[in-house]
């Protein structure tokens, strides 16, 4: 074979290489992974707060029966949003206690990616977003409780993310999930900003500048990169790069433990909210949570406003309930 046609040979195989990848993945054997999905704030059809999750069940050919894979708009309880600002809701709220049971019994897992629901003024109004309004769906449910029980009692893995247990679940049912998993919100939840300046960030929330404002004489004095907490009597606290924080950004940092077991990165960056949790360390083992970098001036403020610094998230102890392994 001539180099000319050698060379070809290559390019086309090179060419060609996503179409083996792919067959190579259409001939992997199906595993069924039957994953009850819990989302309640799906605004769009591609269900987008579960569709990476989705992604990685369909990658490595996990199905919800003996064939068919897992379709991200269709396949959780939750909010289903429809066509002309309708909806339709599906929620675990619907089933008896023998349903419960048996989805229990079927599940071989149960994922909760987000309970903080849907308001009127992302559904309806589609403007003002930035500002809070009445709920439509949302926050955890007896029911989703009693679900996470019987999974709990079966040893069966369930996966939580941020917001599970914070607004607008009431403190009865966050109460109850606290005492079956050995954790406490602390009652905050912080989130990073790029720029904290009103005039170039309009992402910054309306209600969260408000509140601040209502607090400090109508003040508003940030214009760097930040820390926003806000606590569940919705009282804000803002610290800020260079006045308290050596670095604004929020990252996950993992411990030995976590890297070596389940080959987590040791650091990776989080520029969202998330929750401050305190955690019964003889019932749970941390894996990984937050690293806050505050400099003796944020450490102070924190303190000031009893948002836990010495606890799982903020400097000293970097290793959080965040992430965490029951």
């Amino acid at each position: 074979m001539s180099k000319k046609k050698i060379i070809v040979f290559v390019l086309i195989l090179i060419l060609l290489l996503p179409l083996w990848m792919w067959l190579a993945w259409l001939l992997t054997p199906k595993k069924k992974l039957v994953v009850a999905i819990i989302d309640k704030t799906v605004m769009t059809k591609d269900g987008q707060e579960h569709v990476s999750f989705t992604w990685i069940l369909d990658h490595e050919r996990f199905t919800k029966n003996k064939t068919k894979l897992y379709k991200a708009g269709n396949d959780y309880f939750g909010f289903f949003p429809l066509d002309n600002e309708n909806f339709r809701i599906k929620g675990l709220e619907r089933f008896s206690p023998d349903m419960l049971e048996k989805l229990s019994n079927d599940a071989d897992m149960t994922y909760f990616t987000d309970t903080y629901g849907i308001y009127r003024n992302e559904w309806y109004v589609k403007k003002n977003v930035e500002e809070r309004s009445n709920i439509i769906y949302g926050g955890m449910s007896e029911q989703d409780i009693t679900f996470l029980r019987n999974m709990k009692a079966k040893h069966k893995l369930i996966i939580t993310e941020f917001n599970t247990i914070g607004s607008p679940t009431s403190a009865g049912i966050r109460s109850e999930f606290e005492n079956m998993f050995g954790l406490k919100w602390s009652g905050w939840t912080g989130r990073y900003f790029s720029s904290l300046d009103t005039t170039i960030n309009t992402e910054l929330p309306k209600w969260l500048i408000t509140n601040y404002k209502n607090e400090h004489a109508g003040q508003w004095p940030f214009h760097n990169s930040g820390i926003a907490f806000v606590n569940n009597f919705d009282y804000v606290v803002v610290i800020e790069e260079k006045t308290h924080l050596t670095d604004a950004m929020t990252y996950i940092e993992s411990n030995l433990y976590g890297q070596e077991k389940f080959g987590l990165p040791r650091r990776i960056k989080y520029p969202y909210w998330f929750d401050i949790m305190q955690v019964d360390t003889s019932v749970n083992k941390i894996i990984a949570g937050f690293r806050i970098n505050v400099n003796d001036s944020g450490e102070s403020e924190l303190k000031k406003n009893n948002i836990p610094v010495q606890s799982a998230h903020l400097p000293s102890v970097p290793f959080s309930a965040s992430l965490l392994k029951n």
